[in-house]
């Protein structure tokens, strides 16, 4: 007996008629004049469905701030829904797929920065923390190493340069001499 192939999260030709009825709206409504029409709610529900099963991979899973990428994801989708164009493509899904990936990296990279902010206010902080009243004649210091194992030196928001030399073929079993 063969196996049922299991329905996805999202129904992506329902989802593509939906889109394609709103927008259908939206040029009704730009003839009259008027704004565009809200979204509907199944729409809706697919960009938190999208955004939701997106955060659980593996490379967003673990962030404190997952509930903000959600957020983000969804909220770029609302803002993009109208550049959607349905004769062009058939896959809404993936069109919005990626709209939520990007904005999931943006979050991660604006969180980052925040991060390598605070490390260096608490860096300056440490550096400087004593404050000793008039007549206190005692010396204070801190150890160096105390402070740069505390905190990263590097900035932690700027992307690592990949060395990626891929070895082809004989150079496997020669030596290099680098």
């Amino acid at each position: 007996m063969a196996k049922k192939k299991g329905e996805h999260y999202v129904d992506n030709k329902k989802f593509l008629e939906a889109m394609s009825e709103w927008k259908e709206k939206c040029k009704d409504f730009e003839e009259q004049g008027e704004l565009s029409p809200p979204l509907t709610n199944y729409i809706g529900e697919c960009f938190l469905k999208i955004a939701t099963h997106l955060s659980y991979r593996p490379n967003f899973i673990n962030y404190s701030y997952r509930d903000e990428m959600i957020s983000d994801g969804i909220q770029n989708c609302l803002q993009y829904a109208h550049n959607f164009d349905p004769e062009k493509s058939k896959n809404p899904f993936a069109y919005f797929t990626q709209i939520i990936y990007y904005a999931f990296l943006r979050r991660i990279s604006a969180e980052k920065k925040q991060v390598h902010v605070r490390n260096e206010s608490i860096k300056r902080r440490i550096e400087d923390p004593f404050t000793t009243m008039a007549g206190d004649t005692t010396t204070y210091t801190i150890d160096q190493t105390m402070i740069d194992n505390l905190l990263p030196n590097e900035d932690v928001y700027k992307p690592k340069k990949k060395e990626n030399i891929k070895v082809k073929g004989l150079e496997v079993f020669m030596e290099t001499d680098d």
